[in-house]
């Protein structure tokens, strides 16, 4: 069964290319640039950016962080579930407004100090969209389809701890 948000665009899917990968790559790469580099999305009316440099095969480095996967960053290999949701992170950025969105910061260590990260999640937690705040506005980090129950369950407790935390913290 299929519960996807029907405001999500539907999949760009590799099929569709009859199995040549550098047509597949140029299209996902297309619908990219549209949704991040042509006109970049807001967010609590902040610009939402992406990295270009380093760039690989003349992409940028954050369209290769969204549809691939690996530990490290030179050795990352391309994963077809992200290539497929290439077009889902602007709207979800978008829609977080909606009860389809799940959001909720967290923090990470990042060159010395701490980074504030803002996590969008489908609401059954299939779908991650992860945005760092920074002095220019946002940048987006990774997007990408979570298959194992475990890592969705986790995400769910984040959500929820963050919330309860936020909720307890202003009834001081």
């Amino acid at each position: 069964m299929d519960d996807t948000p029907d405001w999500l665009p539907p999949l760009i899917l590799f099929t569709d290319y009859r199995g040549q990968w550098n047509d597949y790559i140029d299209a996902v790469y297309d619908a990219y640039c549209k949704d991040f580099m042509r006109c970049r999305p807001q967010f609590r009316g902040e610009t939402v950016h992406s990295r270009y440099h380093p760039a690989h095969g003349n992409k940028g480095a954050t369209f290769w962080h969204l549809v691939s996967e690996g530990k490290v960053e030179e050795e990352r290999i391309p994963d077809l579930r992200r290539c497929e949701r290439i077009r889902w992170p602007r709207p979800i950025i978008e829609n977080s407004e909606l009860t389809d969105v799940k959001v909720w910061e967290g923090y990470r260590p990042w060159r010395g100090q701490l980074q504030t990260r803002v996590n969008f999640s489908l609401f059954n937690f299939s779908y991650l969209v992860v945005i760092a705040k920074n002095s220019r506005g946002y940048d987006l980090l990774t997007a990408y389809w979570i298959e194992q129950e475990h890592r969705r369950r986790k995400l769910k407790r984040e959500y929820e701890d963050f919330w309860r935390q936020k909720k307890e913290g202003s009834a001081s």
